[in-house]
């Protein structure tokens, strides 16, 4: 058990920290961090299908100011480790990550506004003093004190967490199941809503019911309907240029008639 509470630590330790050092390059969104959680626990399948789950649930989050609404890779990678380890039914599992994503946001928020403010004055005066060693030591420093203790998180829930989440599964009645994978199946959809939300106006109202009828009525799976929906964009974007061109010769056309016009008039003048 201590190699895969040793796993999911890395996983969020790496996941999180390189996020911020490559500049929100999106690592620590589900998708990436289920395949990773998945590929390191031994089983990658359930770790991408988890994932891909989770990403529809969490796309629609939005994180604003000091606000976090939830905590995405410590989610998934507990979510991912108990399916595996402990045969939680997968439905079941994006089901748990919500609470789990939920007081992982919490920890974040508390190590964001209280224990890292306790580094402040140190920086301060390293500032005032120009002392460009210190800075530095405290910026590393206290980035991996930040993304340890996160990953902490994950350590611990897997180590101490693996055994009562296995006694509590096999302890379910067959009804209570049913009901946390028909919560589960309903997540996504959830989240889609959320994103929707944020999205929506009357241009993109058509695109939606494109989808809806492609996957609704045409039961198209979900790789096509998004290749079908990357073509669509590609032509959208080749519209666009060829009017942006066509104004951009227009404003042109106009400049060079209003010039040779006024050349006409000097010359009739002379």
């Amino acid at each position: 058990m201590l190699y895969y509470a040793t796993m999911a630590f890395l996983v969020v330790f790496v996941c999180s920290a390189l996020n911020y050092m490559t500049g929100q390059s999106m690592v620590e969104r589900p998708l990436v961090v289920g395949l990773v959680t998945g590929l390191l626990m031994g089983d990658m399948t359930t770790g991408i299908l988890i994932g891909a789950s989770l990403e529809a649930v969490f796309m629609g989050n939005v994180n604003i100011g000091g606000v976090i609404s939830a905590e995405p890779v410590t989610a998934t990678t507990l979510a991912v480790t108990f399916a595996i380890i402990s045969n939680v039914e997968q439905q079941a599992a994006i089901t748990l990550a919500i609470p789990i994503g939920m007081l992982a946001a919490f920890v974040v928020m508390f190590l964001k506004n209280v224990v890292m403010n306790v580094f402040a004055p140190f920086l301060d005066k390293c500032a005032r003093e120009n002392n460009q060693k210190g800075i530095i030591f405290l910026h590393y420093f206290t980035f991996v004190v930040y993304f340890f203790i996160i990953a902490s998180i994950s350590f611990i829930g897997v180590l101490a967490g693996s055994e009562p989440v296995t006694q509590l599964v096999n302890n379910i009645p067959p009804e209570l199941m049913n009901g946390l994978k028909a919560a589960g199946g309903l997540l996504p959809a959830v989240g889609f809503a959320l994103l929707m939300k944020l999205l929506w106006n009357n241009k993109l109202a058509i695109f939606y019911l494109l989808g809806f009828i492609l996957t609704a009525y045409l039961k198209l799976p979900a790789v096509a309907v998004a290749s079908l929906g990357v073509v669509i964009c590609v032509v959208m974007a080749q519209g666009d240029l060829q009017l942006s061109d066509l104004v951009a010769s227009g404003i042109q056309s106009k400049a060079g008639s209003a010039d040779s016009q006024e050349q006409e008039e000097d010359d009739f003048f002379s």
